[in-house]
C-alpha cells in the first residue's frame, strides 16, 4: 500500500494527488488550533529538507466539522495524524474519532521533532489512546533514539496495531552570509534523501523485534527505494518530500516499483517483503 507521510499533502488543495495513494494520511492535528512557528518554515539544503511547521492546523473541532467531510469524498481511506503534548490530548482526539466512519486510522504522532514541549512517554500514550479508540493505531517513531526497536516494543506491548517509520531528524543550516539560522526556530527537521540509510535501520530493526505491520518512509525517491524498505520488513511505504517537487511521484514510484519486482522474477511485493533478512537469519541457523 502507497501512503502519504503527513504533513506533506494538503487533499484539500490537491485532491487529485490525495486519490493517487492507497490512502490518505492528513496532517498532524492538535486538540486547539496552532498557528505553527515563526517564519521561515522550510529550508533546502544539499542532502534534503529542513521544515519548522510547528504542527499548524486547526485543531480537533474544525477539523471535524470541516475537514473531515471534505476528506471523506476522497474515495480512499483517511488516517488521522494525532499530536498533542501529552497523554491527554492524544487520548481526547482518539475518543472524537472514534465514532466517525470516515477515519480509517489514526497514526499517533509522538516524534514530532520541531515542537518544544514536554511530552509523555509513548507507552503511556499508546496505551491511553488504546482505551480512547477501536479504531487501529499506528505509532510514529523518531530514528533519534539510543535503540528505536526498544520503543517499538514498548509501543507494541501498551497496544499500537502497527509503525510508521521514520519521523525526521533534528537539523539546522546556516545562512551563507550571515552564518545565523536560515528557519524561525532555528533548527527544523530533517527529511529528504538523507533520511533513507536512517530508515531502512529502523524499519530493519524494527521489523525483526515486533514482527508488525510496518509503514515505511524516508528519503523515497523511487521505486527501488519502495522495494528496498519493502525488503527491510515495511508492508507499506509511504512519500513526502519528493511530492513537494513531483506531484506525480505516487504514480512514477508505483510504476518503478512493478518494475523492480518484476526484474527480479517475482510475482508480487510479497515476494520482496523481508528478503533482506533471509541471509541474516540463515547464517544464525547454520552457525
Amino acid at each position: 500500500m502507497l501512503l502519504n507521510a503527513s504533513g506533506c499533502l494538503d487533499a484539500l488543495i490537491a485532491p487529485e494527488v490525495a486519490r493517487s495513494f492507497d490512502a490518505f494520511v492528513t496532517k498532524t492535528v492538535t486538540p486547539l488550533p496552532r498557528d505553527g512557528n515563526t517564519p521561515v518554515r522550510i529550508a533546502e539544503t544539499d542532502v534534503g529538507m529542513l521544515n519548522s511547521i510547528g504542527l499548524a492546523n486547526p485543531g480537533i473541532d474544525r477539523f471535524v466539522t470541516r475537514n473531515l467531510p471534505q476528506l471523506e469524498k476522497l474515495g480512499v481511506p483517511v488516517w488521522v495524524s494525532v499530536g498533542g503534548f501529552e497523554t491527554d490530548d492524544y487520548a481526547e482526539i482518539c475518543l472524537r474519532l472514534d465514532d466517525h466512519a470516515g477515519v480509517d486510522s489514526i497514526e499517533l504522532n509522538v516524534s514530532c521533532p520541531n515542537v518544544d514541549a514536554p511530552v509523555e512517554t509513548v507507552t503511556q500514550i499508546v496505551a491511553a489512546s488504546r482505551l480512547a479508540t477501536r479504531k487501529p493505531l499506528w505509532a510514529k517513531l523518531s530514528p533519534a533514539v539510543p535503540d528505536i526497536a526498544e520503543v517499538a516494543r514498548a509501543a507494541q506491548a501498551a497496544g499500537v496495531d502497527g509503525l510508521s517509520l521514520v519521523n525526521t531528524i533534528r537539523g539546522l543550516k546556516l545562512d551563507g552570509t550571515t552564518l545565523r539560522p536560515v528557519l524561525g526556530p532555528g533548527h527544523g527537521g530533517l527529511s529528504g534523501p538523507a533520511l533513507k540509510p536512517i530508515a531502512l535501520a529502523a524499519v530493519a530493526s524494527c521489523y525483526q523485534a515486533t514482527a508488525m505491520p510496518i509503514v515505511g518512509m524516508g528519503g523515497v525517491q523511487t521505486g527501488l527505494d519502495a522495494l528496498e524498505l519493502i525488503a527491510a520488513g515495511a508492508r507499506h511505504v509511504a512519500l513526502g518530500t519528493v511530492l513537494f517537487a513531483d506531484p506525480d511521484a505516487p504514480a512514477r514510484v508505483r510504476a518503478e516499483l512493478h518494475a523492480a519486482v518484476a526484474e527480479r522474477g517475482w510475482n508480487s511485493y510479497d515476494d520482496a517483503y523481508a528478503v533482506a533478512h533471509e541471509e541474516e537469519l540463515s547464517v544464525r541457523t547454520t552457525s
